[in-house]
C-alpha cells in the first residue's frame, strides 16, 4: 500500500499555558500556594509584591460580589482564559495592561531603628545525635575489640528507623565486602547481645515478640504481673495480639483482675523502640484551614485564609525598560526586549491564574456552605445533607474535576472546629420513611453505638446492623463493616475489654 499525503482540516482543544496553570494552583493548599508564590518571586524578576501588604491578611469576600453570569467557569470555557482574551504585548510593547496603580516615582525608605550600641542577640540552634549516632556512642563506651566494634558498626547500620534489625543476613556479606574477613554467627549474636541492652529498651530486636521480651527483661525489679507478662510474650503471643484473653487466663489459672495487670504490664512497652521523635513529629503535622466559618446573627460567613499571601503586580522597572528596548533597532537590545517581554506575560498571567484560584474557591466553598447551612449553623452532624461533587459542580456551572481539585486536601475552620473539606461530602442512603439521609449521619450514629458498648461484649457487625435496622436505616451488614472500618474501628473481638 502506497504512502500519500493527505490534506485535512482537523477541530481540537488544547489548554492553554495559563489554564494548566490555574489547574495546578487549584488544588495547592494555602501553605503550598504561599510557597510556590514566593518560588515565583525568585524566578521571575518581573514580578514584585506590593509595598502596602499585611503580613497577615484573611480577606472576606461576600456572595453577592460575585458576579456569576459573567465570570461563571464552564466545561466550554473552562477556566475563562481564552487565547484572545489573554493579554498580549506586541511588537509595539502596549503597557497600559500592565501597568499597576499608583505613581511611578514612588520610592521605598529602608529605616533601621538600631544603634551600635545596642546588644544583639544570636539564636544559637544545637542539632542533637541522631537515633544511630546514640548507638554508636553508646557501642564506643563498651569494652570490645577491633573487630568486635567493627560488626557492632555494621549491625546499627543495619537497623531500621523504628530500631527493628531484620536483614541481619546481610551482614555478612557486607562485613566481609568492607574488610575482606570472614565472621561467624556466634560473633554477630554475641555483639547483638551487647547492642540490645542499649538505650532505647528493645533497640536491636529482631521482632515484636523479641523486642517486648527485652524489654520486660531488663526491668530490675520483676514483680509478680512481670514475670507473667514474660510468660504470655514467650509462650502466648498470638493469643495476645488476637485478643483471645480467655486462652491466656486459663493456660496460666488467672482471674480477672490479674489478668488486667498482666495486660497493662505488657501495654505500657514501647512496639516501636527505634526514632519515635521522628515519627511523632510526622504525624502531628500543623494544620492550616483554607477557609473559615463563622456564624454571625445566626448565619454562616465565609472568609478565605489569605495567610501571608502578598499583593501581587508587575515591577515598574521593568516596564519602564520594556517601553524603552521598543524603541531601540539594535538586535541585541531587541533580544533583550524579548525576554523582558515573555518575563512580564509570564508575570501578568501568574497573577491572573491566583485571581482566578481565589474566585473559583470562593464560589464553591459558598455553595457547600448553602447546601450544608443547618450543620454550619447548628453544628450537628445528623443535619448533613447528602452531597456530591457532581450536587455542586452543577450548582455553580464548574465541571466535577474543578471541584474535586478545590476540595482536595482543603481545610475550612468552622466553630465547631476543623474538618477536613471532604468531610461533607456523602453519598445518600434511603430510610424505611422513605427519606434520603446522608451516610455521614449513619457513621455518627454507628459510632455512638460502638462508644456506648459494653466492653466486656461489644457488639458484632450482624449487631450493629440489627440496631440499625431498629432506629429505621435499612443497611446492610457488609456496609456496616465498610462504615466501621472508613471510621477506622477495629471488629468486635479487637475492641474487647477485660
Amino acid at each position: 500500500m502506497a504512502l500519500k499525503q493527505i490534506q485535512g482540516l482537523k477541530l481540537s482543544q488544547k489548554l492553554s499555558p495559563q489554564q494548566i496553570q490555574l489547574i495546578k494552583m487549584l488544588q495547592l493548599t494555602t501553605i503550598e500556594i504561599e510557597q510556590r508564590i514566593k518560588e515565583e518571586l525568585e524566578l521571575n524578576p518581573c514580578l514584585e509584591s506590593d509595598s502596602n501588604e499585611t503580613e497577615t491578611e484573611e480577606v472576606s469576600n461576600e456572595y453577592d460580589e460575585i458576579d456569576n453570569t459573567d465570570d461563571n467557569l464552564t466545561d466550554d470555557d473552562s477556566y475563562g482564559t481564552d487565547e484572545n482574551e489573554i493579554t498580549k504585548i506586541d511588537d509595539g510593547y502596549e503597557l497600559e495592561d500592565y501597568m499597576a496603580d499608583g505613581d511611578l516615582d514612588s520610592y521605598k525608605y529602608d529605616i533601621v531603628n538600631r544603634s551600635a550600641d545596642d546588644e544583639q542577640f544570636q539564636t544559637v540552634v544545637v542539632e542533637s545525635p541522631d537515633f544511630r549516632s546514640k548507638l554508636e556512642n553508646q557501642l564506643g563506651l563498651k569494652e570490645l575489640t577491633e573487630r568486635q566494634y567493627m560488626i557492632g558498626m555494621f549491625i546499627i547500620g543495619s537497623i531500621e528507623e523504628d530500631g527493628y534489625l531484620r536483614e541481619l543476613d546481610k551482614i555478612y556479606g557486607a562485613f566481609i565486602l568492607n574488610s575482606g574477613l570472614t565472621i561467624q554467627e556466634e560473633e554477630v549474636e554475641e555483639v547483638l547481645r551487647i547492642i540490645q541492652t542499649f538505650d532505647p529498651p528493645g533497640v536491636g530486636a529482631r521482632s515484636l515478640q523479641e523486642c517486648l521480651l527485652i524489654q520486660l527483661e531488663q526491668k530490675q525489679e520483676k514483680a509478680r504481673e512481670t514475670l507473667l507478662a514474660i510468660e504470655v510474650v514467650k509462650h502466648m503471643i498470638d493469643e495476645f495480639l488476637k485478643k483471645h484473653y480467655e486462652k491466656i487466663a486459663r493456660k496460666l489459672n488467672l482471674n480477672d483482675e490479674d489478668l488486667k495487670d498482666v495486660i497493662e504490664e505488657i501495654r505500657r512497652l514501647n512496639p516501636r523502640p527505634g526514632n519515635s521523635e521522628v515519627d511523632y513529629k510526622g504525624q502531628t503535622s500543623e494544620v492550616i484551614p483554607d477557609f473559615n466559618i463563622s456564624v454571625v446573627d445566626g448565619l454562616p460567613e465565609l472568609s478565605i485564609n489569605q495567610r501571608n499571601l502578598p499583593e501581587l503586580k508587575i515591577n515598574k522597572e521593568y516596564l519602564q525598560m520594556l517601553e524603552e528596548y521598543s524603541k531601540a533597532k539594535d538586535k541585541a537590545i531587541k533580544q533583550a526586549g524579548a525576554f523582558v517581554k515573555d518575563k512580564v506575560e509570564s508575570a501578568q498571567w501568574f497573577i491572573e491564574a491566583l485571581q482566578q484560584r481565589h474566585k473559583t474557591m470562593s464560589i464553591t466553598m459558598h455553595c457547600i456552605m448553602e447546601l450544608q447551612q443547618e450543620y454550619f449553623i447548628t453544628g450537628d452532624e445528623s443535619k448533613l445533607k447528602p452531597m456530591i461533587l457532581k450536587d455542586v459542580a452543577e450548582k455553580v456551572n464548574l465541571d466535577i474535576s474543578t471541584v474535586s481539585r478545590v476540595a482536595n486536601k482543603k481545610y475550612v475552620q468552622t466553630p465547631y472546629g476543623t474538618k477536613l473539606l471532604k468531610f461533607f461530602f456523602s453519598e445518600s442512603l434511603g430510610t424505611d420513611s422513605g427519606d434520603e439521609v446522608s451516610t455521614r449521619e449513619v457513621k455518627k450514629i454507628l459510632e455512638d453505638l460502638i462508644s456506648n458498648e459494653n466492653k466486656k461484649k461489644p457488639l458484632t457487625d450482624d449487631a450493629l446492623c440489627e440496631s440499625l435496622k431498629d432506629k429505621g436505616y435499612n443497611i446492610a451488614r457488609r456496609t456496616v463493616a465498610k462504615y466501621r472500618e472508613q471510621l477506622q474501628i477495629p471488629v468486635a473481638r479487637m475492641r474487647k475489654e477485660i
